[in-house]
Order: C-alpha cells, then structure tokens, then sequence
C-alpha cells in the first residue's frame, strides 16, 4: 500500500512538473516569435495596420482586390472587391457584420462566423500578452513542414476553440496554422489549413505578404498583399455596422 501511495504521489509529482516544463517551452517558443518579427518594442509600436493587395476565390476561379484594416487590440475590417461588387466583413470587438454584396445593406454576421472573425481580429495580445485575453499556450512537440522543423503550439481561446501553429524552429516564424471554421457556402464546419510565405520587413517589424487557406485539403483562396502599413490613422466608427 505504501509502495503504491508512494508511486501515485510521484506520478503526480512528474505530471506537475511536465505542465511546468510545457508552459514555459510554449513561453520560449512565443519569446522567439517575438524576436521573429521585430521584437516586443516594435510589435507594441504597431496600432494600426491596412494591407492591401488581391485575392484568388480558387475553387470558384474569381480574383479581385483586398484591403484588410486592423486597430489594436481587436478591430477588423475587411473590404473585397469582386466583379464591381464590395463585399465587407468587420469586427468594432463587440460585433461582428458584413455587407450583403446584392443589395448593399450590412447585417449581422451568424454566430460562429463571427466568432471566427473576432478570433483573426485579436492584435498583438495574442503574442504580448495572451494572458490578458485568455488565450493559453501549449507546447506539442515537433513536426516537419515541407523540409523545416518545426515547434507545434497550441492555441486555446478564451470561446474555447483551439488552433496549431506550427512555427519554423530556426527562424521562429510562423509558417502553417490549422483549424475547424465554418464554410460560408455551406454553413458546415472544415477543416482548415493556411500557409504564410513571403516574409518581408516592415518598417521595424517583419510580416508576411501571402498567405494560402486550404479547405479539407483542397486550395481554397489566395491572398497576395503588395503593400502592408503602420499607423494610419483609423476611427473607431469604421469598423462599425452602419444604422
């Protein structure tokens, strides 16, 4: 009995001390991913950000333009022109809306799209200061990406959705995120993958300008930015749905 009694507390003694040694590898890992794009200073120097560039619908074989506005710490707008039509999708933190591209008229967005939304609107806390917004770290290992190591961490959001980033041991940037989203056409949810290429320097920082989503393996849509810049003045009314 002693011998077991002594065996239970040793395993719960390791399971603790593995916790530890997970959060704080998923802490250096965050640390160097940091570092990666310009380090905390300029990371925080970042308020606003409007990259603009074109989209490829794949599947659907349409291509337009693309605008994507972020304010700090949880704005998002998203403005996409298709064949003459202006299709919006934004988030002000509290609300997520978007523009029915026939009739011009914003309404709400369903639920779990805006959650979705809300989750790509979360700025630099979701790198600085996780804790803040209740979004928990978890190291997973290794894996390779094409022919690059990489550090596998889990994301757990405070609307209890997960996500994996799988980040370049060597560089410490993020090169492929996995997900469950829901298809807009559909309603239902897919399994989503998206790869981030093309790193550049901006300004102090470094961010990528392409980024591919995969739905259930198949390509899905293309987003090639030819411009990205920091601190534009943007009002809070911009990423409001209209009255």
């Amino acid at each position: 009995m002693k011998r077991a009694i002594s065996l239970g507390v040793a395993l719960v003694l390791f399971s603790g001390l593995a916790a530890t040694a997970g959060a704080q590898e998923a802490k250096d890992i965050l640390a160097k991913m940091i570092e990666a794009q310009g380090g905390r200073k300029a990371l925080e120097s970042v308020r606003t950000s409007t990259a603009s560039g074109s989209m490829e619908l794949v599947q659907m074989g349409m291509s337009g333009g693309v605008t994507m506005y972020q304010k700090e710490p949880d704005k998002l707008r998203i403005d996409i022109e298709l064949m003459g039509l202006i299709i919006t999708q934004a988030t002000d933190g509290a609300q997520a809306w978007m523009t029915d591209p026939q009739s011009g008229t914003t309404q709400e967005m369903p639920e779990a799209m805006g959650k979705s939304l809300k989750r790509q609107a979360i700025g630099s806390d979701a790198l600085l200061a996780p804790e803040k917004i209740g979004l928990v770290y978890a190291a997973k290992g290794r894996e390779k990406v094409g022919n690059k190591d990489c550090y596998v961490l889990e994301q757990a959001f405070a609307d209890g959705t997960t996500a994996t980033l799988f980040v370049d041991a060597a560089t410490g940037l993020l090169l492929k995120s996995k997900a469950k989203a829901q298809d807009p056409m559909t309603g239902g949810d897919v399994e989503t993958e998206t790869l981030y290429e093309d790193y550049r320097k901006v300004g102090e920082t470094t961010a990528f300008f392409k980024m591919t989503t995969f739905q259930n393996g198949a390509e899905y849509v293309r987003l090639t930015f030819s411009k990205i810049e920091y601190n534009a003045p943007l009002e809070d009314v911009f990423f409001k749905m209209a009255k």
